[in-house]
């Protein structure tokens, strides 16, 4: 709120996304700012719950049921969050994991969201014969720019070769190209045009577009990890919002993208359009 420069009474709406929180923990932290009786609706959509609050925001403000909104996420992980807590139901990712073990197999005792993204990175090497050392690439260049970032969780650098010679998580992925558990928290204030000005909010930062897709047929009809973990929705979001913009990828100058495993950068790569498919070993090598 300080940083936008306006009164939390003026936020209209709030979309809190979390996963691993409480019922309702998103009340709970806007009561610690103020109780004015707003709407807050609380988001768990997975690794795309940050982005599904704010898309709801934006969505809140385009559609006109709101001039101004708050999205929020925050998380508070422990070791071995990933793994699922309840064991009196099916998985909602049982499908995935039935797809992923009738395609490759399935170990018992590695990380389950490692053998999803292990086994794209896997894929990939398959049909484009790259070495598995590019993965460990992206953790180097990922380091790099984390040294220069005061709020980054690791601010070490790394090289090539201690990347590689971390402990082995699931191959060809090793632990310094996964992602940890991770605690933190973001927030920004989406408002129209008219409030914007009405409150001499500075415009120009802009949401030019954005898109927000699910699963297709393709996810587990097509016998391809990189499927699974969620390329073509990568593929239809980009062109999405690329039409909606009035832009292409080659008109993009700066990319965060969820790197939660590296193979999941280097398909992603491929799925925004920032290369060709086959070519991300060449994109990456270039620095």
């Amino acid at each position: 709120m300080d940083d936008a420069g306006i009164d939390y009474s003026l936020v209209q709406q709030a979309y809190v996304g979390y996963v691993f929180g409480d019922s309702t923990a998103g009340q709970a932290a806007l009561y610690g700012v103020g109780m004015t009786g707003i709407p807050v609706i609380n988001v768990n959509n997975n690794c795309a719950t940050g982005s599904t609050a704010l898309f709801l925001a934006r969505q809140a403000v385009a559609s006109g049921a709101a001039d101004c909104v708050l999205a929020l996420g925050f998380e508070q992980m422990v070791p071995g969050a990933l793994k699922g807590t309840n064991t009196d139901r099916p998985s909602p990712l049982g499908r995935f994991i039935d797809t992923l073990t009738e395609d490759q197999g399935w170990e018992p005792t590695a990380p389950r969201a490692a053998q999803f993204f292990g086994g794209a990175a896997r894929d990939y090497i398959n049909q484009y014969g790259i070495a598995p050392s590019t993965f460990a690439r992206i953790s180097v260049k990922a380091r790099q720019h984390a040294a220069r970032n005061p709020l980054a969780v690791f601010r070490q650098t790394v090289t090539l070769d201690e990347v590689m010679a971390s402990p082995s998580v699931f191959d060809p992925l090793t632990r310094l190209q996964c992602c940890p558990p991770t605690c933190g928290a973001a927030a920004a204030i989406v408002c129209s045009e008219a409030f914007a000005r009405q409150h001499g909010l500075d415009m120009r930062v802009r949401i030019a577009a954005q898109a927000m897709t699910t699963d297709a047929p393709s996810t587990f009809g097509s016998h391809d990890a990189r499927k699974l973990v969620g390329a073509d929705m990568a593929t239809a979001a980009a062109n999405k919002v690329y039409a909606e913009a009035g832009i292409g990828p080659e008109d993009v100058d700066v990319v965060e993208l969820h790197d939660c495993f590296t193979a999941n950068e280097l398909i992603t790569y491929e799925s925004l359009g920032l290369t060709p498919p086959g070519t991300a070993e060449k994109f990456i090598l270039a620095g």
